[in-house]
């Protein structure tokens, strides 16, 4: 069977789901990456750590690019600031920047072969590639985490659209995205659904025992459950999450969905946008385009997959 091809676009360095999500990407069976590209860049800081997790996992053959930088001035902030590098990473990473033109070539070149898209940051790159190549969106499937559309259920937080991070960050290219691609064949992965979602202190002994990129994964869970203190802020408060979070697996779940995971369910639904204030909001009405959105989830089944197959053997069958 041929391998499912897969571009990522991501914001790699910042929230580690990003990271997260890579690793799903490469324990999934059967997937070929074909390019990778950095998006909310600084100066090729984020291309710098994604080339450094592809070392870790031994697939430096994987090109990967830095994308669309924070000076571009297109972003809600004018700045982004990582992490404190010395406490995230075993080293100090070399940063990898180049030209705009080779990560929108890179982009491309993956679409023409027939890549699924997974956009797991803001939309810039894409929109970028738009206004480049007019129409070349209308070809691709685009498999996007964002958007705020309905109410989350109960024990979960109730975030709306001030919370949405990739569409909010570059609201003007979410919305030249949205309007540009074939609606039907956009999923969006939308923040009431992946806030369901949990990397658990539980899975940290898994994490240790899986490689490079597993200890990788676990020291950034630990640095990070210090910075963010997800479990004093929504393990404790939210009936529906566990109360060991350290975070949650927005990127990774759109990641599974992309691929097949069958943990959750995904409605047509009519969506209007409307930029308002400087949001962008997505808003069901009757008239609006009708996109493919990810509505419930298994999250239990989704946390237990999740790190089933990031800590699996990659000796033993799958």
């Amino acid at each position: 069977m041929d391998p499912t091809k897969v571009h990522l676009d991501t914001d790699l360095g910042g929230d580690i789901d990003d990271l997260c999500a890579l690793a799903l990407l490469l324990k999934w069976p059967n997937v070929e990456i074909t390019g990778i590209t950095s998006v909310l860049e600084d100066q090729g800081k984020r291309a710098g750590y994604t080339r450094y997790a592809m070392a870790l996992a031994g697939r430096r053959e994987v090109p990967v690019a830095a994308g669309a930088d924070v000076r571009l001035g297109c972003y809600r902030l004018r700045e982004y600031a990582l992490p404190l590098e010395e406490r995230y990473w075993p080293e100090r990473v070399a940063p990898a920047p180049g030209p705009l033109d080779a990560a929108l070539d890179l982009l491309q070149q993956s679409l023409e072969r027939g890549a699924i898209l997974v956009g797991v940051g803001p939309f810039t790159n894409l929109s970028l590639l738009e206004r480049r190549s007019p129409g070349v969106l209308r070809h691709a499937t685009l498999y996007l985490m964002g958007g705020s559309i309905t109410p989350a259920p109960p024990g979960f937080p109730a975030w709306d659209y001030e919370m949405d991070f990739n569409v909010q960050a570059d609201c003007r290219s979410a919305k030249h995205v949205l309007e540009s691609a074939d609606p039907d064949r956009i999923t969006l992965v939308p923040i009431e659904v992946t806030a369901q979602t949990a990397l658990r202190r539980a899975h940290l002994a898994a994490l240790r025992r899986a490689g490079p990129l597993g200890q990788l994964l676990a020291r950034q869970s630990e640095a990070f459950a210090q910075d963010e203190r997800f479990a004093e802020h929504y393990g404790r408060r939210y009936a529906g999450l566990p109360p060991d979070i350290i975070n949650f697996q927005h990127d990774p779940l759109t990641c599974a969905v992309a691929l097949g995971w069958d943990g959750v369910a995904v409605e047509p639904l009519p969506l209007a946008l409307a930029l308002e204030d400087g949001w962008l909001r997505l808003r069901t009405h009757d008239r609006g385009r009708r996109m493919r959105v990810v509505t419930r989830i298994d999250s239990a089944k989704f946390n237990t997959f999740w790190l089933d197959t990031v800590a699996r053997d990659p000796t033993s069958p799958h």
